[in-house]
Formats: C-alpha cells, structure tokens, sequence
C-alpha cells in the first residue's frame, strides 16, 4: 500500500532548445514584468571551455537599445551569456532605456563573475516601455534567473520569453557527438532583415567565431530572412549564437553550416505556424527565376500583397491577385509567360486561365503556392500566412 503523504521522487527534464547542447545552463522566471503574472525574463550562460560568439539584427533604423549594446558585444566574437525580457522592447526610451541595458548586463556580470562586456541583452514587448518600473523588474529578473539557472532550463527560458506567442519554441539537431540547439520567439512583426524576433542557439561544437557567423549569416539568409508574415520589421531582431566547444569535436564546416540551418528553418517555420490570429500557414516557392534574389522578390511581393492574403483567408484560389502583386517588382519575367499552382492545381498557365479555381481546396492550413517564372533555373521559398480578423483585432488591442 502506497503511504499517501510520501512525495513523488522528482526526476529531472530531459535538455532541450538552449540546454540541448553541454556547457549551457538556463533559466526562465517571472520578475513581474507582465501584467498577466506569466514568466517574463530568461537567461542563458555559456560554461565554455569556449566563449564564441555570433549574431545579426534588424536592419531596421530604428533599434531598441538591447539591440545597440549587444552589437557592441558581439563585436570581439567573445560572449558567456544571453539575458533575455519579454513585457517591455525597451525602445525609443532615451538614454534613461540604454542606461536600463547597460545596468543589465552589469548585473548579469556580477552575477556570473564575467564581464558585463560579455553579456548580450534582448528585449521584446511594447515599444516605448522602458520607465523606472520596468528597470526595477529586469534587474529583479537578473536576481532570480541567476539562481534558478540548470542544465535543463531550456524549456523554462522559451517559455519566458513569449510574448503573444501560443506556445514556446525550440529546435535541436544532434549528429557526430556534437550538438546544435535552439530557442525563438515570434507571432507578429515577422518581416526580418538578417534575424527573427529573439533567437537564441547554441552549440558544444569547437567553432571559432569567424566560423559562427560565416554558418549563421548563410543559416538565417534562407530561413528566418524568409519569413515575412505580415510585412512589419520590429525594432528589436536578434539571433545570437553561441559555441561552448564542450563537446571537444570540431565538425567539418559545411556540416555545422547544415546543422545551424536545420535548427533556423525549424525555428522559422514554428514562427510561422504561430503567427498571430493566422488559419493558412503559406509556402509561396518561386522557380525559373534568373536569379535567387529575383525569385525572393516575387515570393516576398506576393507575401505582403494584403488582396492575396485575404483572398486565401477566404479559401478563395485568386491567382489573379499572384500575378498583380509580381507585376509591381523588378524581376524579369513576361507576365504572359507565368505559370501558377496551389495546393498542386494549375490555375494559371502562360499568364492565362488553365484548370477550374474550384478544383483547388484552400481549406487545409498548410497552404502551397507555386509560381514559374519560366526564365531561369534559380528558386527561393518565402513563409507568410493569411490575413485574418483575428490578426486585426489582436493588434488593433496590443497596447490596451
């Protein structure tokens, strides 16, 4: 008989997303940044031996001043940990905000006994929150994440740093006694330059940090540089990685390149499925284009043509919405030449009607589109989603 006041034995979660790989340890807590009382700060620390590091950001000219500093960080390829806070972009603060960052990085130092030079910083949330309050609470956070860091963290640090996320976002690739692992957040603003959102990856692979940022530039080119849900850039993109060359093995770099990419194009494409109030998750690949950044215009066109997005949140087939919105770009192409298919029907064949419209069934949420230039041989593939009422009432309330 089983004595009813004798406690479960507790046994620790497997590693995943930022703990996958050895020498990381993580951590996600509730520092009462959100009014909603969910967990709001996270933090990843590399234990090295090895301390590379690389990343990339927005492209957008407005940035948050997370993002300022921690370009300053990367800059010597050289970082131990990631702080992370949802609940405030800290952006477009002035120099009280920038001074909240550098106070961060300060105190994540001191925590770990590392410079606060090697310290990287992301925020996300509402842009033009960064008061004393806010500040308060992130250092707070770096009090309470710095405690509750483990090699099992992983889970707990996604789940911090969501925002209107759905659910929490991790990746892992293993092969060869070396590992890649990953954590994203992401629901809105998903047009990048060069990164997604917050991104954090690590890896127990021996890489220098010229390396790291040769496979991560490669990596995000054609995953998170590739998703563009609806057409809006945040202030605050960052995907960082981070080598802790704990496992001693020192893969070839064409496959670190691939494992890099694996976990990014996972990443990306659970971004996509978690799009705000999206019902059509969309693939629109591109092929016969002259070039791989021909083909990426196209895609991206039609992925920010609003008539087009509507049109499959009504499973309405509206090919002629596909050709309008390429006819606006400078791709070569003769728009009487163009094929288009979704979900495998030919609706439009030399730039003219071909099968029935009421062949196509948009109903299932993965939704394919395929456009043949006909003029070449290059390709690209472009993630985007419908445009929805609830996206619009989600973000007509963000700030209420």
């Amino acid at each position: 008989m089983t004595d009813q006041n004798t406690q479960p034995a507790q046994t620790s979660q497997p590693a995943t997303g930022v703990t996958a790989a050895a020498g990381f340890r993580a951590a996600g807590v509730t520092a009462g940044l959100k009014t909603s009382g969910k967990p709001d700060v996270a933090l990843v620390v590399n234990d090295g031996p090895d301390d590379a590091v690389a990343a990339v950001f927005t492209s957008n000219r407005a940035q948050a001043h997370p993002v300022i500093w921690s370009r300053q960080v990367v800059g010597d390829g050289v970082a131990r940990a990631v702080f992370l806070n949802s609940g405030g972009a800290n952006c477009f603060t002035g120099p009280f905000g920038f001074q909240t960052t550098h106070l961060t990085a300060e105190a994540v130092g001191e925590a770990l006994g590392v410079g606060a030079g090697d310290v990287v910083v992301c925020s996300t949330g509402l842009i033009g929150v960064g008061d004393q309050t806010f500040r308060d609470g992130v250092l707070r956070g770096v009090d309470l994440a710095s405690a509750a860091l483990t090699a099992d963290g992983g889970q707990a640090a996604a789940t911090a740093i969501m925002t209107t996320d759905t659910r929490a976002k991790q990746a892992v690739h293993t092969q060869d006694g070396w590992t890649v692992g990953g954590m994203a957040k992401g629901a809105g603003m998903l047009a990048p330059g060069l990164a997604t959102m917050l991104v954090v990856l690590t890896t127990d692979a021996v890489v220098a940090a010229d390396d790291l940022d040769r496979s991560l530039r490669a990596a995000t080119r054609v995953t998170f540089d590739r998703v563009d849900s609806d057409g809006c850039m945040s202030t605050n993109d960052t995907v960082v990685l981070m080598s802790s060359g704990a496992s001693g093995v020192t893969p070839p770099a064409e496959g670190f390149q691939e494992a890099v990419t694996a976990v990014c194009a996972d990443l990306a494409r659970q971004l996509q499925q978690d799009a705000e109030g999206a019902s059509h998750d969309i693939a629109i690949e591109v092929v016969g284009a002259v070039s791989e950044d021909d083909a990426v215009t196209v895609g991206r066109s039609v992925a920010r043509n609003n008539l087009f997005k509507a049109a499959v949140f009504g499973n309405d087939p509206n090919w002629g919405r596909v050709l309008a919105a390429i006819g606006t770009t400078d791709a070569e192409f003769d728009p009487y030449a163009v094929d288009v298919s979704m979900n495998g029907v030919r609706v439009c064949h030399a730039g003219a009607p071909d099968r029935p419209s009421d062949e196509v069934d948009l109903t299932p949420r993965d939704t394919r589109v395929l456009i043949d230039l006909g003029v070449g041989s290059a390709t690209a593939t472009i993630l985007t989603n419908d445009l929805t009422h609830d996206y619009v009432h989600e973000n007509s309330a963000y700030s209420s």
